[in-house]
């Protein structure tokens, strides 16, 4: 198990340095100059050449990339050119926001996608099981923004019985939550029922059925307890998706997290800033994948971390 821990975590310092890496030389070659952002309406050209001496943009890449890496062991990206502050105290604001709408959009997600694909998988192939099949394909089809604008106009507008906007109580993390967890109850519960179909046509639960074990014992104990790894990875890949900041969501619902600050820094081609956002939640999203990791061998003791036996 440590040795296995130590190589993940190297591997997943290795992925965070190249991604890093790629978002500093991608976001240079891109079309803008931040100095021109800065400076606002009808800059000088003198008012410019400051700027860029100013943030170092006068350099060539390969001393700004030198300059980073050095920032970068040392924990410091600099300062934001929009905010005036450091980049990681920024985006350190921000990230409890994301943390706190994906974590409960995949609550929602898994009391509801969970036992609505094992009600989907006991009534696989019936009348009964089309209508859900009809609203999770319809969960599917229908795309973020579309989701939170009719919400908006029906539980803000024509019925205010919940915030448009912000989150100033929390009943404004109501509409978001909805919003996000919409695609993610029609992926999911689809993959429940996938998985369950194929575990309770399984021979072992075959033969748990003649000795005379329960329907619910064979549902949620064995069929359940071997469809538990897959459904688990996926859960945990659409949660590290959402740490990554629902950017059409919160640009929706005016919401104050990552993905929000995101499109703030790219209008305004704040590289430090661009450069913490990418560390925190690539940062975020390797963590919950390694936890997910780790929590296989307590789902299926067939799993072993590290070396097969």
């Amino acid at each position: 198990m440590l040795r296995y821990l130590i190589r993940r975590l190297g591997q997943s310092v290795l992925t965070i340095f190249l991604t890093l890496s790629t978002v500093f030389v991608l976001v240079r070659m891109a079309p803008g100059d931040p100095a021109a952002a800065l400076a606002g309406p009808n800059p000088s050209t003198a008012d410019l050449a400051r700027i860029r001496e100013q943030f170092g943009l006068d350099q060539s890449l390969l001393t700004q990339y030198g300059v980073f890496l050095r920032d970068l062991f040392t924990g410091d990206l600099g300062t934001s050119y929009s905010f005036h502050a450091p980049a990681f105290d920024v985006v350190f604001d921000r990230v409890p926001y994301t943390i706190t709408l994906a974590f409960s959009a995949i609550v929602l997600t898994t009391v509801v996608a969970v036992p609505l694909g094992v009600w989907m998988a006991r009534r696989a192939d019936t009348k009964r099981e089309l209508g859900a099949n009809v609203l999770t394909i319809a969960g599917q089809s229908m795309p973020d923004f579309w989701i939170g604008v009719m919400l908006l106009t029906v539980f803000a507008v024509l019925m205010p019985v919940l915030p448009a906007s912000g989150f100033t109580t929390w009943s404004g993390l109501v509409l978001p939550t909805v919003t996000v967890a919409t695609l993610q109850m029609a992926l999911i519960s689809r993959l429940v029922r996938r998985e369950m179909v194929a575990a309770l046509g399984s021979p072992y639960v075959t033969t748990a059925r003649s000795r005379g074990v329960s329907e619910r014992a064979l549902t949620w104990r064995y069929a359940m307890g071997n469809s538990a790894i897959p459904v688990l990875t996926a859960l945990g890949t659409r949660f590290a998706a959402m740490l990554n900041g629902v950017v059409v969501v919160e640009v929706v619902f005016g919401w104050p997290g990552v993905g929000s600050l995101v499109v703030r820094a790219l209008e305004t081609r704040d590289y430090p800033l661009i450069q913490a956002t990418v560390l925190v939640t690539a940062a975020l999203a390797v963590l919950v994948q390694l936890l997910i990791d780790l929590a296989y061998p307590l789902l299926d003791p067939r799993v072993r971390l590290g070396k097969a036996a």
